[in-house]
């Protein structure tokens, strides 16, 4: 079993930046095992979206949605089984609830699942004012 926790949302201004970080914990043997993370994020009435996702194995693969391409950036640091979301230009329409994922899935051999994690944080709110 992994443990997500996430950390970093708050309140800002339209136009700003804001970093989101989740950290993974629990066994060795299930940290091991993760091959993928990611950032959903989700608002009332509407399903879970996918924000960005990264393969934290070998070859950092990533995906990212085409709302937030050229402005939200995925990182991830394996010595400390924890990804970053690094988020710039935000827009009101960025508010939600932020929650990280991760999975055993190596999307290098699946492709990028629509419904590909397993382990799943609380989530973080992310309020930007316009």
């Amino acid at each position: 079993q992994v443990q997500l926790v996430e950390s970093g949302g708050g309140l800002v201004q339209a136009g700003g930046s804001l970093s989101l970080s989740c950290a993974a914990s629990g066994s060795i043997a299930s940290l091991n095992s993760i091959n993928a993370m990611g950032w959903y994020r989700q608002v009332p009435g509407k399903q879970r979206d996918l924000v960005a996702a990264i393969r934290t194995v070998g070859e950092g693969l990533t995906k990212y949605s085409d709302a937030v391409k050229g402005r939200i950036y995925i990182s991830r640091n394996n010595a400390k089984n924890s990804v970053a979301l690094q988020m710039n230009s935000l827009k009101a329409e960025d508010t939600a609830v932020y929650y990280c994922a991760a999975d055993p899935i190596d999307p290098q051999t699946t492709g990028w699942g629509k419904e590909m994690f397993g382990f799943w944080g609380q989530g973080t709110q992310v309020t930007v004012s316009s």
